[in-house]
This record gives C-alpha cells, sequence and structure tokens, in this order.
C-alpha cells in the first residue's frame, strides 16, 4: 500500500487536539507546542509493513499445500507441434518419463510415472521411435506409446517371456537379414556376444525378452549382444545375487527356476505357489518332476505331458530321474518370474497341476489329492485342444 492510499490523519488531523490541550496564549506550554509530533503515519506503515510479511508467507504456505494435494505438474494437453521420441529396449518406466520432460512432451517425469502405474497398458510401451506432441497430458502419452499402432515403422524384433534359443534365432531371420549361420556362429562363441560367467558358455536364458529396435547400425553381434546386456540389467536391477544368497541359491539358479516357471504356470499369481513347490522338494530331497524340464531335452511341443519314454531319459534335464534342477535354463524367463523366483510365497505344497477349465493353478502337500487333480487335467485335455 502506498503512502497516498494511507487515511488522512496527519498533521491538521492532530493540531486541533494538541490546541485544546495546549491553549497558545499560555506561555508555559510553547515549548510542548513546539515539539516535533510524530502522528500516527510511522505506526500505520508498520502495521501495513507487518501485514504485508504475513501475506506473503501465507500466500507461500497455501501454494505449498495446494502443491500437495494436486500432484505433479501436468500439462492439460492436448499438446501442439511435433517431436520424435526414442524408447530404447528394457527402459524403465521412469528413465521414459525423465526423456519425455527433458523433450517437454509431458511437464513432469512424476505425472508420466503416475499415469503409466493407472493404466495397465503401460507394460506393452515397446521399444521403437514415436512421433509425439509437445506438452501432451501425461496419461495421453502413456496411452499413445502403449498403442502399437503408434510405434515407428522401423524393424523390431520381439522377445517373448519364455522364448528359447532357437526360438530367438528363427524370429531374428523373419525380422532382419541376418542369416541362421551368421547367428549360430556367434552364439557358439559367448565371449562375441558378452555373455557371463555364470552362464557357462551356454546362452539359454541369457537373450532378455523384450522388444529390440533394428536400425541400420544394427548388426547381428550388436543386437544378441543387446540383448545379454539386457539380462545383465535385469540381474542388477532386481539384485538376483543378494536375492540369491538369501535363499542359498546361485544367480544362474534363480534364471534356471525363473524359466521353469514360464512354462510350469500361466498366470502371475501361481508363479511364487510354483517357486515355492520348487524350494519344498529341493529342501526335502526329493525329485522335482517336472514335464517341462523334459520337454525341453525332448524338444517336445504341442502339449504340456511327457511321454513315459521321455521321462526314462538320461538327459540331465530330465527331474523325474536326476534330483535338484536341471543343468541351466530352459528359456529366457521375464522380470515378472525372476522376481517370483526371489520372493516365493509361504505354503507346504509339494504338488501342483493347472486347472485348465478355470485357468489356474491347483496346489497341494496330499499326493492323493494331487493323482485326483491330475486326472481332472488329463480328462478335460482329452475333450479339449488348448492343452
Amino acid at each position: 500500500m502506498s503512502q497516498s492510499d494511507l487515511p488522512e490523519v496527519g498533521l491538521d488531523a492532530v493540531a486541533p487536539v494538541q490546541h485544546a490541550l495546549h491553549p497558545a496564549h499560555d506561555p508555559g506550554h510553547r515549548r510542548a507546542e513546539r515539539k516535533p509530533r510524530s502522528g500516527c503515519l510511522p505506526i500505520l506503515l508498520v502495521i501495513v509493513l507487518f501485514c504485508a510479511i504475513i501475506a506473503w508467507f501465507a500466500r507461500g504456505a497455501i501454494s505449498d499445500v495446494k502443491d500437495m494435494f494436486s500432484g505433479p505438474e501436468d500439462y492439460p494437453g492436448p499438446g501442439t507441434g511435433e517431436v520424435e521420441v526414442v524408447i530404447d529396449p528394457g527402459q524403465s518406466i521412469r528413465s521414459m518419463g525423465n526423456e519425455l520432460k527433458e523433450l517437454d512432451v509431458v511437464a513432469s517425469s512424476d505425472a508420466f510415472v503416475d499415469a503409466a502405474s493407472a493404466n495397465t497398458d503401460a507394460q506393452m510401451i515397446q521399444a521403437a521411435t514415436y512421433v509425439m506432441k509437445l506438452q501432451m497430458k501425461a496419461a495421453d502419452a502413456v496411452t499413445f506409446l502403449a498403442n502399437p499402432a503408434n510405434a515407428g515403422s522401423g524393424n523390431t524384433v520381439t522377445v517373448p517371456e519364455g522364448a528359447r534359443v532357437g526360438q530367438v534365432v528363427e524370429t531374428i531371420v523373419k525380422k532382419t537379414d541376418f542369416t541362421e549361420k551368421q547367428l549360430t556362429a556367434l552364439l557358439d562363441k559367448p565371449s562375441k556376444i558378452g555373455l557371463p560367467a555364470e552362464a557357462g558358455g551356454n546362452p539359454e536364458g541369457y537373450l532378455f525378452p523384450a522388444t529390440y529396435e533394428i536400425t541400420d547400425s544394427t548388426t547381428a553381434q550388436s543386437l544378441l549382444s543387446q540383448m545379454v546386456s539386457q539380462t545383465e540389467a535385469a540381474e542388477k536391477d532386481l539384485q538376483i545375487a543378494a536375492g540369491a544368497e538369501r535363499l542359498g541359491l546361485t544367480a544362474h539358479e534363480i534364471i534356471t527356476v525363473a524359466s521353469i516357471l514360464e512354462y510350469e504356470a500361466n498366470r502371475g499369481p501361481d508363479y511364487p505357489k510354483v517357486a515355492r513347490v520348487i524350494y519344498n522338494r529341493l529342501d526335502d530331497g526329493q525329485a522335482l518332476q517336472l514335464d517341462s524340464t523334459v520337454s525341453y531335452a525332448s524338444k517336445r511341443k504341442g502339449d504340456v505331458w511327457t511321454t513315459a519314454d521321455e521321462r526314462d531319459s538320461e538327459s540331465l534335464y530330465n527331474t523325474y530321474k536326476h534330483t535338484g534342477l536341471p543343468p541351466g535354463p530352459i528359456g529366457s524367463p521375464g522380470k515378472e518370474t525372476i522376481e517370483a523366483a526371489l520372493n516365493p510365497a509361504e505354503g507346504n505344497w509339494l504338488y501342483f497341476v493347472p486347472d485348465f477349465e478355470k485357468g489356474t493353478t491347483l496346489f497341494t502337500d496330499s499326493y492323493d489329492e494331487h493323482l485326483r487333480n491330475a486326472e481332472k487335467a488329463k480328462e478335460y485335455c482329452r475333450t479339449h485342444d488348448e492343452c
């Protein structure tokens, strides 16, 4: 407030009061009349200044409270202009948010992360090049990236969870100009693709499931090396070494268990339970008796069962005949099964069998109950094609 805005309570307002108290004809009071009179102006200025300071702090506090409850900064959308965004294989949601914030596609990384958490399709975001608008609403940005139709026209190779080396090679050959001979030669020389020592020279399980963009500079070697690097990145991100030690296993054994889960269960909630069955049987010294590992050795396809001859194989992957885990993974596990292998459910189960009719898995610690569950599954498969 300026001085001109203040009430007119200066000398003119005070003077009559002074004269009434001290008449001008009284000589004894002449010194008092000449005494400087401060009036109310300085007091009012102090009050105004104090109120301004309080208001300034109050506005800051209110703003802080609003920020606390309004959530991270976000654009209203729909956005304008264009910008090219490259999503790399294995890139985290947080990293995407940081990149989009830097490019001014979204107002804040936090807004993008929150929107991705609320959108289950966010896990479908592919590694590719996208042309996006500037200053988009975070939720719209997530929806745009999650739509495969918006992925750039550049060529990509997708390795699905559970894919085996042979399947990965077959997919690469179909989607690129690389030949099976080139790829096989590289896979036979682990040092060429950076395979970690824990793999023991076998790339099975170490070609991480993700979508990889193929550019003009991509080579067969760089592509396979990228897949291996993504596995190593996942191991660090999920702290596999520490988790494995807690369970009395090695990182390689965790990858092996996770790869089995990809084949022995068909939905997320069952993965930790199947992991617990595996660990319970290992602790009891029982053979795992897993058809998935036997099928891996026999290269059986088409169903989940094995024959008596297959189960009589001398292969170290025959977990009916040999106790303990097989020598290595039987496919490439994704993050979900790796996390389940690291964090098994609590339970006394020793047996499990798919419940095809309900799309779940039946668990029990009773062998007799397990036989009944298995017969129910076989009966269903006699009349249905999905198993």
